[in-house]
Order: structure tokens, then sequence, then C-alpha cells
């Protein structure tokens, strides 16, 4: 097996990148969150970066769950859904190619089977801790209805490139889309990165939930959410572990990597912005 070492982005004057928040929430005792997924439109189709919640969710919340119901406190707002605001943007959802997933947590890929004819994308690790639910978090964080559909699983087992030191497979090119591993907060968690003219997009997925974890001189998090992160994480001293290896990457690459998590209001809104 080659593996191609991807260091510099590459200008792609063709690609638009949406930033869309597909699950607010107001969790008890911490700031508002949101659930950052990219639409990423190319010449040859759309792609989205994680689906948040999805119509059926919205239409049967008790498909998410009592706990997560109750303690995050997500906005059920059909507008909300990727597949909605896609055709708000003028894109037509069947169009959507492709999906990468970081995890799939229930807020994470909750709108897969909003877009039934896309490939998902997913880490070999993910996929199987998903579809075993071996433990009781997993058993609580996965939510089977959520494929129940029929998914057509692209499962990347191994690397097949290198992106800034990091082990990486490859999703897509034309802008290239890559699957980063950084386990901790589930078995098979990754980040996204994502080819910008001149830059990287690295979509951290649940790495970290506030934009404080990833300052280099005194990193920071509200005591709730770091309670929080404590809580979920299938290996929390990997995670932390994953995580200072991306401040690294901040402190070498202060130009080259615009970094982003999942859930940091902050941070959604600043490239939201770009948007409009």
């Amino acid at each position: 097996m080659s593996v191609r070492t991807i260091p510099n982005a590459q200008r792609r004057s063709s690609v638009v990148i949406h930033h869309l928040d597909c699950a607010p929430m107001r969790p008890l005792g911490a700031p508002p969150l949101v659930t950052h997924c990219l639409l990423v439109a190319t010449n040859s189709g759309l792609v989205l970066v994680d689906t948040g919640l999805g119509a059926a969710d919205i239409a049967d919340p008790r498909r998410l769950g009592a706990m997560f119901r109750h303690t995050m406190r997500p906005e059920l707002d059909l507008s909300r859904t990727a597949v909605h605001q896609i055709r708000a943007l003028g894109y037509d959802p069947y169009d959507v190619s492709d999906i990468v997933i970081t995890h799939l947590d229930l807020d994470h890929a909750g709108g897969l089977a909003d877009f039934p004819q896309a490939r998902v994308h997913v880490t070999g690790d993910e996929y199987r801790s998903a579809m075993r639910r071996d433990t009781r978090l997993e058993a609580n964080r996965y939510r089977p209805a959520q494929w129940a559909h029929g998914v057509d699983w692209i499962v990347h087992d191994t690397a097949d490139a290198t992106w800034l030191g990091f082990p990486a497979s490859r999703v897509l090119r034309g802008p290239d889309i890559l699957l980063v591993p950084l386990p901790g907060h589930t078995r098979g968690h990754s980040a996204v990165a994502v080819q910008e003219p001149d830059r990287w997009l690295l979509h951290a997925g649940d790495a970290y939930f506030f934009h404080g974890e990833m300052d280099l001189r005194r990193p920071r998090c509200p005591r709730t959410l770091a309670l929080h992160q404590r809580l979920v994480a299938d290996d929390h001293e990997l995670r932390l572990s994953g995580l200072e290896h991306l401040r690294e990457l901040r402190r070498t690459h202060p130009r080259l990597i615009r970094f982003f998590s999942s859930h940091d209001a902050q941070e959604f809104a600043q490239l939201a912005s770009r948007d409009r």
C-alpha cells in the first residue's frame, strides 16, 4: 500500500463550503451549543460532514432517548435539519453523494436517513462500535434507528495517506477530504480535514467542546462542559492526548489550518459569517 503525504492546501476555485448548525442545544448549566456540519459543494456533487439531527428525530423525539433530550435540550426544529438547510441554499438534497462522519453519536448521524442515496464514510473502529454497542455508554450514544433505512457504508479501516504527520484515510479528491483518526471521545472518532483554496479546515468533531481548550497559553473549559466530556468519553485520557496533538498542530501551522469543533457556538459564528 502506498501512502501519500499531503502537506499543503492547493487552490480549488470551484469549491464552496457552507457552515450549518443542524442541532442547536441548550444543555443544563452550560453555554449554548451548536452542531456544526459542513456542506461542501463541488463540481461533481455535494458532500456533507456530519448530519446533525434528522427529520425523523424531529417528528419522533423519542428516538433520541429521554436522557439526551433532558440534559442536552436540543432545539427540535425541522428548519434546522441539514436536508431543509440544503434546500434553502438552493441545492437539491439528492445531489448529496457522500457523507463523512466524525462519529456516529445520535446528534451527528440523525440526518443519515434524509440522504438515502449517499455513501457514508466512517472509520472501521467507529462502524464496529456503533453496530455492536458493546457497552452501556455505546448503547446510549448510538441509535440504530438512525441507519435502519439501509446505508451504503464506506468503511475506512487502513490509512492510505498522511496529513501533516497524522495517518489519514482519503475520502475524496478535488477538494481533498480526509478522515484523520482522533479516538477518545468514541473508539473510532476522527477529525475531518477539508481542503480550502489556501488552507485546510479541520472539523475536530467532539475532540473538544469549547474553543478555550485550544488556547496555546492557558487551555480552559467551563466546568460543566469539562465534566460532560469526561463522562461521555470512551477513553478520556486518549481524548486529552489527541487534544494536545491538535494544539501542537496549531503551534506549528498557525496559518495553514482553521480548527473548529462540533459544538462550540463562537467558532461556528465566526465561520458561518463568511457564508453571508
